[in-house]
């Protein structure tokens, strides 16, 4: 998004910014190309979600360059409703760029992203309130690509694995969980990361706005009430959100035989992680995307108590094994 010149810019607030617009690309798009796609709902589709920050989009380039997926990608960008229609629209091809967090993770046209949130903020049904229409989404990107299986890295998605599984049962749940003190001090880093960078370019804000991007800025939405910490400018506030999003994940899926938790520091162990993969029927994979992860210096105060509690949780999904 740092890379948009005035009129691109200009042509995402039009698209992405106005519903109406966006509704009616997706119309057009179903009428041009929904008899000419297929119905993918009985394949295993890949879907990542879990808190920012955990690894989910180092799983989603992984998992992305076996070559079998189709996902969501900045070439679509900023005609998400369309998919195929977007592919009509020549695009000057950028370089590959370091993504505004300022972590390493690089990205270009081919590369996919976290986008269809975008779906279920602009395009889901209005009047019966339901997101039926995302199996036909999810086949128009698939048709689009030509290919079968459906790759997503959406952190709101949490909210609506059951849903999720209901459209396509034999879908899995990738769900990466990271040590919490170093996992809290990452969202807070990020938090004033995008924080400044939105007081200097409102363009920022209003497209991660779009995208459904609260995790971390100046339109920070926490996923839980806070109980004791309410500041996010605070390690306790993160902390506290992780020990709060992580015990319901545990309760509500760790008995679900579709959902399936990461640990994020085995990320770089590449035996673990290919036969980890092989068992879903990844393979040809690029390995070479993972990297060593290194903690960091904590140098911020912090409360023992709220940690030890995030601890708790932390060592049950220790425990779980495949």
């Amino acid at each position: 998004m740092n890379h948009y010149n005035s009129f691109q810019k200009i042509l995402h607030d039009l698209i992405l910014g106005n519903k109406f617009i966006g509704l009616s690309l997706f119309e057009i798009e179903k009428i041009l190309y929904s008899r000419k796609k297929k119905d993918f709902q009985d394949k295993q589709h890949i879907f990542i979600t879990s808190l920012p920050r955990s690894g989910t989009t180092t799983l989603l380039n992984l998992i992305f360059s076996s070559g079998q997926f189709g996902s969501l990608k900045y070439s679509n960008m900023p005609f998400l409703p369309s998919p195929n229609l977007s592919k009509l629209f020549n695009q000057k091809k950028i370089q590959t760029k370091e993504r505004l967090h300022k972590d390493g993770i690089t990205f270009d046209l081919n590369s996919p992203e976290a986008f269809d949130e975008f779906y279920f903020i602009n395009l889901s049904n209005e009047i019966k309130k339901n997101h039926y229409d995302f199996k036909e989404y999810v086949d128009l990107i698939l048709h689009s690509q030509v290919k079968e299986r459906y790759l997503s890295k959406n952190n709101s998605n949490y909210k609506r694995i059951n849903f999720l599984q209901s459209l396509f049962p034999k879908s899995i749940f990738l769900i990466p969980i990271r040590d919490p003190l170093q996992h809290a001090n990452s969202l807070l880093r990020q938090h004033i990361n995008f924080s400044e960078i939105q007081q200097k370019d409102d363009f920022v804000k209003r497209y991660m706005g779009y995208l459904g991007h609260h995790e971390f800025g100046l339109k920070h939405k926490y996923w839980n009430k806070p109980i004791e910490y309410t500041d996010p400018r605070q390690l306790n506030y993160w902390i506290e959100q992780w020990y709060l999003f992580y015990t319901n994940i545990y309760e509500n899926f760790k008995d679900n035989k579709n959902c399936f938790f990461l640990l994020y520091e085995n990320f770089s162990n590449k035996v673990y992680m290919r036969e980890f993969l092989k068992s879903f029927s990844i393979e040809n994979i690029d390995f070479n995307i993972l990297k060593n992860s290194q903690n960091r210096k904590i140098d911020s105060n912090f409360d023992q108590v709220n940690l030890e509690k995030a601890k708790v949780i932390y060592n049950k999904f220790l425990k779980i094994k495949y």
